[in-house]
């Protein structure tokens, strides 16, 4: 079976201060996308297509493509502002894409098989990715509306230099996902895990299921992408800054009956840089993953 990893790397780093995506983090200057290419082919995925944006191609060519290119076939394709399906009046107050939904449409007209979609600034860890792609060739060819999502606890998803969004998920006994929530400015405050919203306080006991863009969608994801793309700029057009999630197809999804989601607990260890305070925790997780073992000191050298 065909395997495609799609890789969302066309984000900004506004909170970071810079572009996460190149950002060297391992012991031979490697990148976080690095392991998770590295990870994937490991896996047994045939094909790693890129969504980035256009001023960032040079470095993400030079730097990441061409190695890559030796080991697994690579494609990318643009996530900028005028990239919209036919007929969509772009709102002239908008100053930039819309968000990870829009970002997995890029990828309509050349994934034509099951793929998993992952951030570039996110480490999943090796087993996550063996897990998830176990998973897809085990429904054999009963795919269509067949999702899946790898689920880290949120207790082991925060950051210790300020808060964090993430989807919380709420799951059945047979681990289906029936509803996932955004979750904006979660942190620690006096040893507890809290979420700042309108409402007030909300608190979490750590072990809730959350998203990290960690997904595996069949093709038939993408008309319903782009139908409710069409949906959510009609009904947010006086909005410039509203975001086009992938959680808002996926529930929209699972609440027609048209697809379920089964959660995979991913035992990997996460870790992700969100702030640039995060990238010396980053660089010493990776460190010692190395020399136990996980990987050799230098990725692309085989």
């Amino acid at each position: 079976m065909n395997l495609t990893l799609l890789v969302l790397a066309a984000g900004m780093g506004s909170r970071y201060g810079g572009l996460k995506q190149l950002d060297q983090v391992g012991p031979g200057g490697e990148t976080i996308i690095d392991y998770s290419v590295y990870d994937a082919i490991e896996a047994g995925f045939n094909k790693v297509v890129f969504i980035i944006r256009k001023e960032i191609e040079k470095e993400m060519n030079d730097l990441l493509f061409t190695k890559y290119s030796k080991k697994i076939k690579i494609e990318y394709v643009f996530q900028e502002l005028d990239n919209v399906p036919e007929g969509i009046d772009i709102p002239k107050d908008r100053v930039k894409p819309w968000g990870t939904g829009h970002a997995v449409l890029m990828a309509q007209k050349i994934i034509h098989e099951p793929f998993v979609v992952i951030n570039a600034d996110d480490f999943y860890g090796k087993g996550a990715f063996r897990l998830v792609a176990d998973y897809i060739r085990s429904q054999h060819n009963n795919l269509s509306g067949k999702y899946c999502m790898a689920g880290y606890l949120l207790k082991n998803t925060l950051s210790k230099n300020g808060t964090v969004s993430r989807g919380v998920c709420q799951v059945n006994e047979k681990n289906e996902l029936i509803d996932i929530t955004e979750r904006t400015k979660i942190g620690w405050e006096d040893h507890k895990i809290v979420a700042n919203s309108d409402n007030g306080k909300i608190f979490f006991h750590g072990n809730e299921y959350v998203s990290m863009n960690f997904w595996g969608f069949t093709p038939d994801v993408f008309p319903e992408l782009e139908s409710e793309f069409r949906k959510f700029i009609r009904n947010n057009y006086d909005n410039p800054k509203a975001e086009y999630y992938i959680p808002s197809i996926v529930s929209h999804q699972i609440e027609a009956n048209n697809a379920t989601v089964k959660v995979i607990p991913a035992h990997s260890q996460w870790f992700g840089v969100t702030y640039k305070e995060d990238k010396p925790v980053v660089i010493e997780k990776i460190k010692e993953l190395t020399k136990a073992g996980e990987y050799p000191q230098k990725l692309w050298d085989k």
